[in-house]
């Protein structure tokens, strides 16, 4: 028996439950289709969505997941493996089942690459962190160390300097003379201190981030680390399908309008899977986006369709 919904939501995180939540109380069978691998859980609380600051990310899914249920949306526990389109889409899932769909809605999201430093990985989301924006308020006034691992590392330097005037920029494989002369001006106004020299790992006490230690042996005491991870979006599916991507500094991302339509007729793409800067919030807000739009673009299609018989 063939499977058929009317959208496929492929990822079940703040913009697929979002899109899913918007398309069950418009009476669209929809299922949801989720790994279960948050980019954020890491973190022990996600912060900047109003009325939900400061709550666990795997809290907030959970509520969601609750709240899909009750429009009869299905959400399954799998990965799709791939999709082929024809009269409409057929998604295989890495448990051997096949589903069908008029519509599909991806938000795979991203993946984050961290360096490969000793230390880093362990401490990821607790006192090593990549946004200032997500964690900023709860390490402010802390001893602020940053790594440098790309020429926007510049930026997150000076950043960070909203929440601690105690910065400094560790420049690890880089060079000194690889800063400009904008980039050395605006270090020294913001206060921050370069310190040259690769990083060989991080020092670690009670549990505690306390410093960073270069390959030379001298140490430097910071409680705090801010990173840039490789960001690698998880595009797979939607090259598969041929949605035509577009390179950022941040990795190739689907082009898409304003709803997040992708260049494939009935692929709609939002959060991660969109664009390196969707945060939790703007992730929420691109899945409603999406499904009122396919709603609606659902809804004149059939009617069409009635006109046309």
């Amino acid at each position: 028996m063939t499977e058929t919904y009317e959208v496929i939501v492929v990822g079940g995180g703040t913009a697929g439950l979002s899109a899913a939540l918007v398309l069950g109380r418009a009476r669209r069978r929809t299922l949801v289709v989720d790994a279960g691998e948050p980019r954020n859980a890491p973190a022990a609380h996600m912060q900047g969505y109003l009325s939900r600051d400061g709550m666990p990310p795997a809290e907030f899914l959970a509520i969601g997941r609750e709240e899909i249920a009750r429009y009869g949306v299905e959400l399954v526990r799998d990965t799709v493996v791939g999709a082929t389109e024809g009269e409409d889409f057929a998604v295989e899932l890495a448990s051997g089942r096949t589903v069908h769909a008029r519509r599909l809605v991806v938000t795979t999201g991203l993946k984050d690459e961290l360096p490969t430093l000793p230390g880093v990985a362990e401490r990821f989301g607790r006192d090593v962190l990549h946004c200032p924006y997500c964690h900023g308020w709860e390490v402010r006034d802390q001893a602020f160390g940053v790594l440098a691992t790309s020429p926007l590392s510049v930026h997150q330097a000076l950043i960070v300097t909203q929440w601690s005037k105690d910065v400094t920029f560790f420049l690890h494989e880089g060079a000194e003379n690889d800063l400009t002369d904008d980039d050395l001006r605006r270090l020294a106004a913001a206060g921050v201190d370069v310190v040259p020299g690769e990083v060989a790992g991080l020092m670690v006490e009670d549990d505690r981030l306390t410093g960073v230690r270069l390959a030379d042996g001298t140490t430097h005491a910071r409680e705090v680390l801010f990173v840039a991870p490789r960001a690698v979006p998880q595009t797979g599916l939607l090259q598969q399908l041929g949605a035509e991507l577009n390179e950022t500094p941040f990795g190739a991302y689907p082009v898409v309008d304003a709803t997040g339509m992708t260049t494939v007729p009935g692929v709609w793409a939002a959060g991660n899977a969109m664009g390196f800067s969707e945060q939790v919030v703007n992730a929420a807000s691109g899945g409603y986006r999406a499904g009122a739009t396919i709603n609606g673009e659902l809804l004149m299609t059939d009617l069409d369709a009635a006109v046309r018989v």
